[in-house]
């Protein structure tokens, strides 16, 4: 595709872009900024809707007390038990425990201050549940 019939439809990234590669004048590969075109842009709708539909069933879990508010975290990142424990520098059975309310209450601090590093949050924050889950809690 050349440079100037890079796609520029603004539904779903608004103000911003994505970087792709095109071909210039000179015939030689650039990079292109894009703000989208419409069968990516409804693609990744579709993905949100099902990201969004994710966490929501988590956060109803969480809520019925089924799961601990780490598994908020992880499905809001999209990322599992194995991933988590990687980062974490721990077993993945460990992870897998931490999501049952009870042994998530009894985690030393330190090991929540981990996990909130992780997340990029606070302490205090990820051992809330959060009251409703926006879908920019995720894109940013």
């Amino acid at each position: 595709m050349l440079k100037t019939e890079v796609p520029q439809d603004k539904e779903l990234f608004g103000d911003q872009r994505e970087v792709c590669y095109a071909v210039d004048e000179n015939g030689r590969y650039v990079l292109a900024e894009s703000s989208g075109w419409e069968p990516a842009n409804v693609a990744n709708s579709q993905a949100w809707d099902v990201i969004r539909s994710e966490v929501e069933a988590v956060l109803a879990k969480i809520r019925a007390g089924e799961l601990s508010p780490l598994a908020y975290y992880m499905a809001r990142n999209q990322m599992d038990a194995k991933l988590l424990a990687g980062y974490a520098g721990l077993f993945c059975w460990q992870v897998r425990r931490h999501l049952k309310p009870g042994p998530f209450r009894s985690l030393k601090p330190s090991q929540v201050a981990r996990y909130a590093t992780i997340f990029k949050t606070t302490p205090e924050e990820i051992t809330r549940i959060p009251d409703v889950f926006e879908i920019s809690d995720v894109q940013s």
